[in-house]
């Protein structure tokens, strides 16, 4: 594939993932009150769904993903159902300081199936697969080697701006070490969490 047309179609991703979208909100939000632990994984859940929607894409199969689309609507709403779950988390969690956080955290598996159905079925994602990334790529033309030069692209460029946000999160987060301004901080994550769930489950 030529270097422009992965150069437009890394710009014209990258545009679209930095957008604040439920994913995001909800990466930041999880940062913001339970710290970066488990975040790759959670990472992870996101590019993989991203993958799959850019197989279904690329492969032709985007009828065949309308034919099954109840299940996609099944998946959305896991998804809302788990960022409606971790704002309750973020509301009613025991707040410590900084250094007395405890070290123990989500599993991993969850949060990267968490992750995944956050992708899966957010609208965002599927516009951009099913609808938009054709006119940026000629798919009906593209090759094996093209298709693994994307998804390498959507890697780097996916798992770069998450942990730009992650940082960004973190940073943020440290400003606030008090029990009182850590609570605040908590809800106002349970809070982006539940308006993202209601945004996904909505949409």
């Amino acid at each position: 594939m030529p270097l422009s047309s992965i150069v437009l179609f890394a710009a014209v991703y990258g545009v679209a993932v930095a957008s604040f979208g439920p994913g995001v909100v909800a990466l930041v939000a999880r940062v913001l009150a339970r710290g970066p632990r488990g975040i790759p994984a959670f990472v992870a859940g996101f590019i993989v769904g991203d993958l799959v929607w850019f197989a279904i894409a690329a492969t032709g199969f985007a009828l065949l993903a309308q034919g099954v689309a109840p299940v996609f609507v099944a998946i959305r709403y896991v998804g809302a159902a788990y960022l409606a779950y971790l704002g309750w988390r973020a509301w009613t969690a025991p707040v410590e300081p900084l250094e007395g956080e405890p070290a123990r955290g989500e599993s991993g598996l969850r949060l990267f199936l968490g992750g995944l159905a956050l992708t899966l079925g957010n609208p965002k994602v599927v516009l951009f697969f099913l609808a938009l990334l054709p006119s940026v790529i000629d798919l009906d033309h593209i090759t094996p080697l093209g298709m693994v030069e994307v998804a390498v692209t959507i890697v780097v460029v996916l798992s770069t701006t998450l942990a730009a946000y992650t940082l960004a999160a973190v940073r943020v987060r440290r400003l606030f070490v008090s029990v009182r301004a850590r609570r605040a901080v908590n809800r106002g994550a349970g809070t982006l969490m539940a308006g993202a769930a209601l945004a996904v489950a909505t949409r």
